[in-house]
């Protein structure tokens, strides 16, 4: 790959230079970070091991976790690490690489949440055709189609990061590489990528979180035609999706949306949608789930049981 630059490493400023904060932050995004993995696996392994999980939302829901772990491993660990080292280096394939993981599992994010809203709409609105509708095979096509999406925009994404030129400085004012610090480095007129960038980045988020607001009030609207049980539970469901939706969106139209401007706030905003939010969406799920909360207690039996026997 031919490079046209003489920067060949960057080194990240991360988020704090003071060492005291720094092992507060060690200790906090570990504790998340863990935390993160480890929800998100307990959903994925219930769901797959759980004969009561096996409806189109649950299939969704196992590739929304799957998308979570990744999306916060494409930044934690190098977080969690940097924060206790002296020097905070990273080359330049592997910032690109970090560029592609981090809009790959984001993208992937965005696309699942509009699948598992489409599902809702359909379960809600069209409960006679949903298993026709909303079939195994409908479901495994879309998922590919998002696998699909998410690939195209994370390699748009890079193909405008390698056609920045890097002379020199070489310190990102970041604790991860992503475009919009990066355009702050490149010595050349960054407009028209700037303007790529709102219009790859920013019109997916925003245009995805119209579709989902819309179909959300499609849903809610047409709830009046239910019984007070079926509102209650299809009322349950779509409010964590809501919550999720709202978490992950709000930061992410801040950081795309906008002209090349960065502000000091930038770094905490993305600390929050790309390591707060997977840490947050198995709580929101599990909790306000109760086939969820019902299908992990009876694996954890089975295990328990199967170990006393041994």
């Amino acid at each position: 790959m031919q490079q046209n630059h003489s920067v060949t490493e960057f080194i990240l400023l991360g988020l704090t230079q003071d060492a005291t904060t720094q092992k507060m932050v060690f200790v906090i995004f570990f504790i998340f970070y863990v935390g993160t993995v480890v929800g998100n696996l307990l959903i994925t392994v219930t769901i797959k091991s759980s004969r009561t999980l096996g409806s189109p939302m649950y299939y969704f829901l196992f590739y929304l976790s799957l998308a979570d772990s990744c999306f916060s491993t494409s930044t934690a660990p190098r977080l969690i690490v940097d924060s206790l080292s002296a020097k905070r280096i990273i080359s330049y394939n592997e910032c690109m690489t970090q560029v592609f993981a981090l809009h790959f599992f984001g993208c992937m994010e965005i696309f699942v949440l509009i699948l598992m809203a489409v599902d809702r709409y359909v379960a809600i609105c069209k409960p006679l055709r949903y298993p026709t509708i909303m079939s195994q095979q409908v479901c495994t096509i879309l998922i590919g189609l998002a696998w699909m999406g998410s690939f195209i925009h994370s390699i748009a994404e890079v193909i405008l990061a390698l056609r920045l030129p890097f002379c020199g400085p070489n310190l990102i004012d970041h604790y991860c590489c992503d475009l919009q610090p990066l355009l702050k480095l490149a010595c050349m007129d960054t407009y028209m990528i700037s303007l790529l960038l709102v219009t790859n980045s920013g019109a997916i988020c925003t245009s995805s979180l119209v579709i989902l607001m819309i179909s959300y009030i499609v849903i809610l609207h047409s709830l009046r035609n239910h019984s007070a049980e079926g509102r209650k539970k299809a009322l349950s469901t779509c409010t964590s999706h809501i919550i999720v939706v709202i978490l992950f969106f709000g930061p992410c139209i801040f950081i795309y949306t906008r002209p090349p401007t960065t502000f000091p706030v930038d770094k905490l905003v993305t600390v929050f949608y790309t390591i707060g939010t997977p840490f947050l969406n198995p709580f929101i799920y599990t909790l306000r789930n109760a086939e969820v909360k019902n299908a992990m207690r009876k694996l954890w039996r089975i295990k328990i049981a199967s170990e006393s026997k041994r």
